[in-house]
């Protein structure tokens, strides 16, 4: 994965979010949406980073303030929604639903020699499938066609959140 992200500061915002559950702000993270799905296909570019975590805090807020404020006291900067590290845009979004199960099952990575979770597969299509966007459809086309899927699993996951899987 790391000549994929050649430029993109992942372990450093892998790192930020190891340092958020260790200091209680959130309570579990995992890798999603673009940069999840490079975990499993060929490379294509993205925007941003998403982290997607489990808020610690179980208010309206999420604990989204504190996170902010940790995160800027070791020099990241806030530029509208997303947070900057060298340059670099990462959104923290919190988990409910569909978004927490792929986080508590998210499979265990280490990048750069940093500890990490990354969505399985099968929620990142489940996950672009109840957006459905015009890339997250292409998205969901890549990981069917370039990853090894557990379809009873896929199937499962659809069932429970009552999704459906684009036509071809």
């Amino acid at each position: 994965m790391s000549e994929e992200l050649s430029g993109i500061p992942l372990a450093d915002v892998l790192r930020a979010a190891n340092d958020l559950v260790a200091a209680a702000l959130i309570e579990d993270y995992a890798l999603g949406g673009a940069l999840a799905a490079i975990y499993y296909v060929e490379p294509f570019t993205t925007y941003d980073a998403d982290i997607i975590f489990i808020a610690a805090e179980k208010g309206l807020s999420a604990g989204i303030p504190e996170i902010y404020a940790r995160l800027q006291e070791q020099g990241w900067r806030v530029e509208r929604e997303h947070l900057l590290i060298n340059g670099f845009p990462v959104q923290f979004l919190a988990a409910s639903g569909l978004t927490e199960e792929a986080v508590r099952e998210a499979r265990p990575i280490e990048y750069e020699g940093v500890p990490a979770k990354v969505f399985r597969p099968e929620h990142i299509i489940a996950i672009a499938a109840s957006v459905g966007r015009h890339k997250d459809l292409a998205r969901i086309e890549q990981l069917l066609e370039q990853t090894e899927i557990d379809r009873t699993l896929l199937d499962d996951i659809l069932t429970r959140y009552n999704l459906k899987l684009p036509q071809p």
